[in-house]
């Protein structure tokens, strides 16, 4: 499956647009985590822990959404778009949702 963030693929001419597909996913980051992340904000440096929930939950949001889009009969999805966004104030919470448009492609043989 061709998952691009470009609205076209060269050389694969697009046959049918078949809708918009979504993947979402809500992590839940932990008190150890959080204060791992607060002494890295008081000393500097990486939170690594955050960097790694971060990166599983926007590769699950993104196998969401091309499921998704197998389901439809896609071949690719273009115009993807990666959204993050907290909830809540305190609660740790921290949604990706990926979304693009599922379609048909016409490979062109040269």
């Amino acid at each position: 499956m061709l998952v691009t963030t470009t609205p076209t693929v060269e050389g694969y001419p697009i046959t049918q647009y078949l809708r918009i597909v979504c993947g979402e996913t809500i992590a839940g980051v932990n008190v150890f985590k959080d204060l791992a992340a607060g002494i890295r904000n008081v000393v500097g440096g990486r939170s690594e822990a955050y960097e790694r929930e971060l990166t599983q939950a926007r590769e699950t949001a993104l196998a969401e959404m091309v499921q998704r889009a197998q389901e439809l009969g896609a071949e690719g999805v273009v115009g993807v778009d990666i959204d993050y966004e907290t909830l809540g104030t305190d609660n740790g919470m921290l949604m990706v949702t990926a979304s693009g448009t599922a379609v048909r492609f016409s490979a062109v043989r040269n």
